[in-house]
């Protein structure tokens, strides 16, 4: 006599584990599922610095998740927008959640990205140093002016003018700044350990 069995179906998306080269990022000391809205922001602001200096940019993000083996994550132009438009800044903000998988793989693809910059980003922190200090005005260099130009007119195409935070860069000056301080973000991520340190402080502050 045959005994009936019963087949489970395997949810083969629910045990797939996630891509060895995020293991190296530890889990952030959040309880929710998704990150918190400054995450979101600090994220979309990394990239929005990356595309002012590297032309194409929205297509070397997604050749670098096709590289780092990332692809099942960051499939697309329009994922990779979706996952962008969790930032509550953005005009076309989104309230879907940025999952952690999600925000360490842009994280991981920022930094492999910033390295490949490492020359320019030092090149233009060198010429914003001298600049500053002999009170030169920063458009006379042409680079790091084409930069700084190149991101106003990013944040200020993709950032709702309604948002208060966004409010706080009503000027070029303020805007300059905020993508100077990317500037150095950046570099820093191209340290030893820069990407872990990096991942971390996206959450200070996050628990009590």
């Amino acid at each position: 006599m045959n005994a009936s069995v019963s087949v489970v179906p395997i949810d083969t998306a629910a045990i797939q584990s996630n891509p060895l080269i995020l293991d190296y990022l530890p889990e952030p000391p959040i309880e929710e599922k998704g990150c918190p809205r400054r995450t979101c922001l600090q994220i979309d602001l990394i990239l929005l610095a990356i595309e002012a200096l590297e032309i194409g940019g929205s297509e070397a993000i997604l050749d670098v998740a096709r590289e780092l083996e990332l692809q099942e994550i960051i499939k697309n132009r329009v994922n990779l927008w979706r996952m962008r438009s969790t930032n509550s800044l953005r005009r076309a903000h989104t309230r879907r959640p940025l999952r952690i998988v999600e925000a360490k793989a842009l994280v991981v693809i920022a930094c492999h990205l910033a390295r490949r910059l490492t020359v320019l980003l030092r090149q233009l922190l060198l010429a914003y140093q001298q600049m500053s200090d002999k009170q030169i005005p920063l458009e006379q260099n042409l680079r790091l002016s084409h930069y700084l130009e190149r991101f106003r007119a990013h944040f200020r195409s993709r950032m709702n003018p309604r948002r208060s935070g966004v409010l706080a860069y009503n000027s070029d000056e303020k805007l300059n700044e905020l993508a100077l301080n990317l500037l150095a973000q950046l570099l820093f991520c191209t340290g030893t350990a820069g990407t872990q340190r990096l991942w971390m402080s996206l959450f200070d502050g996050e628990v009590e």
